[in-house]
């Protein structure tokens, strides 16, 4: 008896003692224990998501993979092999399993060493949200004090979406949809009950049970949780032993985009992180763009067949490596390293017959190429120069070979090699400045440098439709004689000589101002813009957008030795799209947050619905570029009206103008879309180092450049019409398919006349190959009784000396 009662109160002691300890501990810990009911309103991390205009996926950024999921999706599968793994008695505990941690200080005491940790999942919720992972007894005793918090404020319900929310799992995946994803590419709704057994399996050790790294001992897991639930009777044999002979089928899935924009996507994340900072990664916020997948296909299309059909006209310049003598591992192994690029995917030649040759593809299959697809790989000797055409499929490649094979739709392999040019395409909506499509190079893969808006380039004859305007509007008109001859100036100081020359050194003597555009004559722009004024012409040309630094300050500007970007190009040329509206390019469309909640919505200011009324030019200060990404607009708010910078007549007969370049100018080859309502310029640099084709109807303004980043010639025969064009065509096609031609609507106060072809004048009747002319009501042309003989060249306004051929000293 006296033995019984020693050790009854002994026990009575020790329970005392640690109720004691427990108390005083919880006494002390208390007040700093944080608010439970914050989990009520915690906010997750969730990736920045950036979207098409038609909600196709473009990117995800951000360091965590995290898809919340609410309770209500949970599958109930699911729910059984989780607690089954991790908390088979969590539906009865309070937060704290005393049975489980009594295991876990017997194995502590036996071993020396904390074998496990004996928390619950709401003891785990405690540790995932305030705690961190530090073994210790204090670590240990907050854990439990909050659990028992936690069980009293929420439902299990709440306790166990907050699990599976914040858990990691593995290869960046933060909770259970994520890791579905990840592992299986589809929603954790929509696997297998095998499936669901091996993401359950995970929390325990993510990187030892690991299905990609370590699959024995993944399988081995999962198959233990799927004898838990048998046993726990939440499944029953067949399901079991069916679970049981699913194979380990995980593979990496990375969220795949939907639509291939990354140079859109990188300019979208940069705006996000400079209006939100770090946040752009963890708020989840959903960014809608104003890309249409449909025109950004369109272009990506565009830029890659245009640079590939360019660098295919200078000839094959070997392949990327040798790798001969190799075994197939090997050439697996170092096709392994290589990335497809623009499309272009790696491939080694294994065989070199009479009809072509077998390539080794990433896939381990061997696969034909066929000779038909060789017979442009003439070797590259130099910009201008090939070597002789090949003969058979040797003359080109040799086994071990790395090169570039492109695959068509049908699933053949085309020979092919990725082009050294470079070329963007910027295309907007000159209504309201809206991106519709932005290509910055021919694979982001190959380079992340955005030439659609980092490269500043020289647009060549593509900036002369500012010089022109400026000149319609200092009373030039599209009839205006200006003389097409040589002239040289001198710097006395500096002892240089400027002798500038049209591209084909031929003079055409007097020329209307209308067929120099058309033709492209340079020293009708220097005339013109000698005869108006620099200043004059540089403030007028700034308010289309582009800062005046970038625009030199002498008379090479006539000939756009301006420093200027795709993106700024565009956009000045939008105002001749538009009718005489300055827009501002723009990228976000709308931002919502992780709940749906509209945070920002574009409200650009737009080109008025009744722009003809709209003639005069606006006093009002300009419009800011966009709206902060901090605030709302009102969903019933109207737009407001963009700044009209340019004369609406000056728009439409400038309109006019582009439209004879493609006519019968040097864009020609434009003719072939078979619409009537495009207008455009060309632009070639000096030696051909940039090739530039702006161009547009109502609905699209579009501008593509090509060249190298290191400025280098694109060759002796290659021009904006060669190089440039195609790509714009090859867009524009795409964008206006279907649509009904689109020019721009007359405005009043422009006059249509006969004129004389060789005085500029009005014609009277009987005067041959007269034709007719737009004119400014204001500006239209005199008589030709009202010409006086040595008065200056008829119907120009430069004075005689002027107009001749000229030597400045």
């Amino acid at each position: 008896m006296r033995l019984l009662k020693f050790v009854w109160w002994f026990c009575v002691t020790i329970f005392c003692g640690l109720l004691l300890s427990f108390s005083g501990a919880y006494l002390y810990l208390s007040p700093s224990l944080p608010s439970v009911d914050s989990l009520r309103s915690i906010q997750l991390q969730i990736p920045l998501r950036v979207y098409s205009s038609d909600a196709k996926l473009i990117a995800e950024f951000g360091e965590m993979r995290r898809s919340p999921i609410r309770f209500a999706d949970i599958p109930p599968d699911f729910i059984a092999a989780l607690l089954s793994a991790e908390d088979d008695n969590f539906a009865h505990h309070y937060g704290v399993d005393f049975s489980s941690l009594m295991r876990a200080a017997t194995q502590l005491l036996k071993s020396g060493q904390i074998q496990t940790g004996g928390s619950t999942i709401t003891m785990q919720v405690a540790k995932n949200y305030f705690l961190t992972s530090e073994r210790s007894f204090s670590r240990k005793i907050n854990e439990i004090l909050l659990a028992l918090q936690i069980e009293r404020q929420l439902s299990k319900d709440e306790i166990l979406e907050l699990y599976v929310n914040k858990i990691y799992l593995g290869n960046r995946a933060y909770g259970i949809e994520a890791a579905a994803q990840v592992y299986y590419g589809k929603s954790i709704r929509d696997v297998s009950l095998a499936q669901m057994a091996m993401i359950a399996g995970l929390p325990k050790a993510p990187s030892r049970f690991n299905p990609l790294v370590n699959p024995e001992r993944s399988k081995e897991r999962r198959d233990w949780i799927l004898g838990r639930m048998f046993k726990l009777g939440k499944i029953d044999e067949a399901r079991y032993q069916a679970a049981l002979q699913e194979p380990i089928d995980a593979s990496y899935h990375v969220p795949t985009p939907e639509l291939s924009a990354p140079y859109v996507a990188e300019m979208t994340r940069a705006e996000m992180v400079g209006r939100y900072g770090g946040d752009a990664y963890t708020e989840g916020f959903h960014v809608t763009t104003t890309v249409p997948s449909q025109l950004q296909e369109a272009a990506n299309h565009a830029v890659r067949q245009g640079l590939i059909s360019y660098d295919q006209r200078h000839g094959y310049r070997g392949p990327e490596t040798r790798l001969p003598g190799m075994t197939r591992n090997t050439w697996l192994l170092e096709l392994a390293k290589q990335k497809t690029i623009g499309g272009l995917e790696p491939a080694i030649v294994t065989q070199v017959e009479k009809s072509g040759i077998m390539v080794l593809t990433r896939s381990g299959q061997e696969e034909a190429v066929a000779w038909d697809s060789m017979k442009w790989a003439r070797p590259f000797l130099n910009t201008n120069s090939l070597g002789p055409r090949p003969q058979q499929p040797a003359d080109v490649s040799q086994i071990g070979d790395l090169i570039r094979v492109l695959r068509k739709e049908d699933g053949s392999l085309q020979f092919s090699q990725v082009p050294a040019a470079q070329s963007a395409l910027v295309s907007l909506d000159p209504q309201n400045g809206a991106i519709r499509a932005l290509v910055g190079g021919f694979s982001f893969e190959q380079s992340n440098y955005n030439r659609a808006i980092q490269a500043k380039r020289q647009p060549g004859s593509s900036f002369k439709p500012f010089i022109y305007s400026a000149a319609l509007d200092r009373g030039y008109t599209a009839a205006t004689l200006v003389n097409d001859a040589p002239i040289v100036f001198v710097d006395e100081y500096l002892d240089q000589v400027w002798r500038p020359k049209n591209d084909n050194n031929t003079f055409l003597g007097p020329i209307r101002l209308r067929e120099a555009l058309y033709k492209s004559r340079n020293l009708v722009s220097i005339r013109v813009l000698q005869a108006i004024g620099i200043d004059y012409t540089l403030n007028y040309i700034s308010k289309f957008g582009f800062n005046r630094q970038d625009l030199p300050r002498n008379l090479s500007l006539a000939l756009g030795t301006a420093n200027l970007t795709p993106l700024e190009i565009a956009g000045g040329w939008s105002t001749f799209a538009n009718g005489g509206f300055k827009i501002q390019p723009y990228l976000i469309d709308r931002v919502d947050s992780r709940s749906g909640q509209a945070l920002f919505i574009a409200n650009p200011a737009s080109v008025p619905s009744d722009p003809i009324a709209a003639t005069a030019v606006a006093a009002a200060p300009e419009q800011p570029a966009e709206a902060s990404l901090t605030s709302v607009n009102h969903p019933d708010s109207q737009p407001a009206a963009a700044e009209r910078i340019l004369d609406a007549r000056t728009a439409y007969i400038m309109t006019s103008m582009l439209q004879d370049v493609i006519k019968r100018g040097t864009g020609r080859r434009a003719m072939a879309m078979g619409r009537s309502d495009l207008a455009g310029k060309t632009g070639t640099t000096n030696e051909s180092k940039d090739s530039w084709f702006s161009g547009y109807n109502a609905d699209y303004m579009t501008t593509v450049w090509t060249g190298f980043d290191q400025p280098e010639s694109l060759g002796s025969h290659e021009f904006g019409g060669t190089v440039a064009l195609p790509i714009w065509m090859t867009y524009m096609s795409a964008a206006l398919k279907d649509k009904p031609a689109h020019p721009p609507a007359e405005p009043e106060g422009l006059l249509t006349l006969r004129v004389d072809p060789l005085s500029g004048r009005a014609a009277p009747p009987g005067t041959p190959n007269a034709y007719f002319e737009l004119f400014k009501s204001e500006d239209s042309p005199p008589p030709m009784s009202e010409f006086e003989p040595g008065s200056g060249v008829p119907g120009s306004p430069l004075p005689a000396d002027d107009a001749a051929p000229i030597d400045l000293f």
